[in-house]
């Protein structure tokens, strides 16, 4: 009797390994996350992001998502939130949209336009000022400005949230009347990044991940933080027309992984707690 015991927990013992090693190797899980990945799935994701998200998607995150699920297209459009909130509005086909500020994101929201029961505050960003790498200009900090003679390039306060935040900084430090002649608005907060790396501005208010990512330019200070009083919250949610729902949870199920979480660190953001 022990031995016909014995041999039927050997047998059970036997069954749990083979039936192990056929899940992974049929890659039913992803256990560098933890989750259920269905990598035949099929579909595709339009997503709509904050032109600041650009260099993370397109160099990392695009890539990485295509190797869990390689059937999955994935089709990005950057520009500021605000425009990307407006072509929404006027029916870009979208299934995933990433905000650089809650106020366009919580907008949609109000029209019934995204899945709100989606909705996740996904990282933070800091506001930098920045100047060429090379100059000699004598800007220290924001009060400095008041003092520049050429361009101060920031976001169109109307529609880009980088410009949105760098006018609560430049109105909270009672400057803004000051400046408000010598701004370059930008169409986002590449534009603007770009004018300072170039040159044609003698400095920029832009996020500390798009200073990082430029070796054209340098940082002079961080917005102080009784100067900007909003915090630079990126939310993540799913449109609620989408017509891919199933690819869309998974990327936004992708995007919430640690992998990806280490990821956006890397690019100098920081993960909303």
């Amino acid at each position: 009797m022990k031995t016909m015991k014995k041999l039927l927990f050997i047998a059970i013992l036997a069954a749990i390994v083979i039936v192990g090693a056929g899940a992974c190797s049929a890659g039913w899980f992803d256990f560098m996350g933890g989750d259920s990945v269905d990598n035949n799935m099929t579909g595709e994701v339009n997503l709509a992001a904050a032109a600041s998200l650009k260099n993370v998607y397109d160099k990392d995150l695009i890539p990485l998502f295509n190797e869990k699920y390689p059937n999955i297209k994935v089709t990005p459009t950057y520009a500021s939130s605000g425009d990307l909130q407006t072509q929404i509005e006027n029916g870009l086909e979208t299934d995933v949209f990433m905000s650089a500020a809650n106020k366009q994101m919580n907008k949609l929201a109000e029209e019934g336009l995204v899945d709100n029961d989606t909705n996740v505050q996904l990282l933070e960003n800091k506001v930098v000022l920045i100047v060429p790498k090379d100059s000699t200009a004598n800007i220290s900090s924001f009060d400095d400005l008041k003092n520049v003679s050429g361009n101060i390039a920031i976001g169109d306060p109307e529609s880009v949230p980088a410009g949105q935040y760098a006018k609560e900084v430049l109105n909270n430090t009672g400057i803004w009347s000051d400046v408000e002649s010598k701004l370059s608005l930008g169409t986002d907060v590449t534009a603007v990044l770009n004018q300072v790396a170039q040159g044609s501005a003698d400095c920029g208010i832009v996020y500390a991940t798009d200073a990082k990512s430029n070796d054209d330019v340098k940082v002079v200070c961080e917005a102080p933080d009784d100067a900007l009083k909003t915090p630079v919250i990126y939310p993540v949610a799913m449109i609620k027309d989408s017509n891919n729902t199933d690819a869309a949870k998974a990327f936004m199920d992708f995007l919430q992984t640690q992998e990806a979480k280490d990821i956006f660190v890397e690019y100098g953001f920081t993960i909303h707690e």
